[in-house]
């Protein structure tokens, strides 16, 4: 399995991972692994529908076959990249957070190596839309993604992250989420291209803004600074 070691469930063990992962990430969002394993038990159907139109695609068909991973090791030479390009600004973006690529956990509850690798794409290419979509990594800005992804795969664990954050928000953050980050949020995930067919690292050392109309992208909209963090 891509990362980690394939766990074999039957249904009732599936609900039992999903329901558990569910509360454990409800108590606490930073854990990583339990987020992981909500959206492989719940998440089958809607990666397999993921992958057939990643087989439709050009591109995607290229992503399947080849299969890059977003990894230090493949990603690393971003770093070095011109500074208008998306490859330059994905590294500032990981740069100012002291993020690292190599930090996702694995997937291990994928009844298939294909539906593992696209699980793994779809956790891996997370920090692509961050840059992309120019969110923050805060409460909102993750919050605002999951809308994002949940309109580009209906992934369920999508839109239960949406559901929990949202209910950690204070009343200020509440407002200026459902006033300008959601519409924005639901416009935006369906009207940019299918990004689960794109190769993003062939795309590196283009000019940012021009993949972002090649993709169709409209990045997060300005607000208000109402100090929220």
């Amino acid at each position: 399995m891509i990362g980690g070691g394939k766990i074999q469930l039957n249904r009732w063990q599936q609900a039992a991972v999903a329901v558990g992962s569910a509360v454990g990430a409800l108590l606490d969002p930073r854990r990583a692994d339990l987020i992981a394993a909500l959206g492989e038990t719940t998440g089958k159907p809607a990666f397999e529908r993921v992958l057939e139109r990643m087989k439709k695609s050009p591109e995607g068909r290229a992503v399947l076959l080849e299969r890059p991973r977003v990894i230090s090791a493949q990603v690393g030479h971003a770093w070095d990249l011109p500074a208008n390009t998306f490859g330059a600004a994905y590294a500032r973006f990981m740069g100012s957070r002291n993020f690292s690529p190599d930090d996702r956990p694995p997937v291990r509850f994928m009844e298939t190596e294909e539906l593992a690798y696209v699980a793994m794409r779809a956790r891996e290419v997370h920090d692509f839309w961050h840059t992309l979509f120019a969110l923050p990594t805060n409460l909102i800005g993750e919050s605002a993604l999951k809308v994002i992804e949940f309109e580009q795969m209906h992934l369920p664990m999508c839109l239960m992250s949406v559901v929990g954050g949202t209910a950690r928000f204070t009343e200020k953050q509440r407002k200026l989420f459902f006033q300008h980050y959601f519409p924005w949020a639901i416009r935006a995930g369906m009207q940019s291209t299918d990004l689960m067919c794109v190769y993003y690292e062939k795309h590196f050392q283009e000019d940012l803004e021009d993949v972002r109309r090649k993709w169709g992208i409209t990045t997060a909209p300005a607000v208000p600074n109402q100090n929220v963090p």
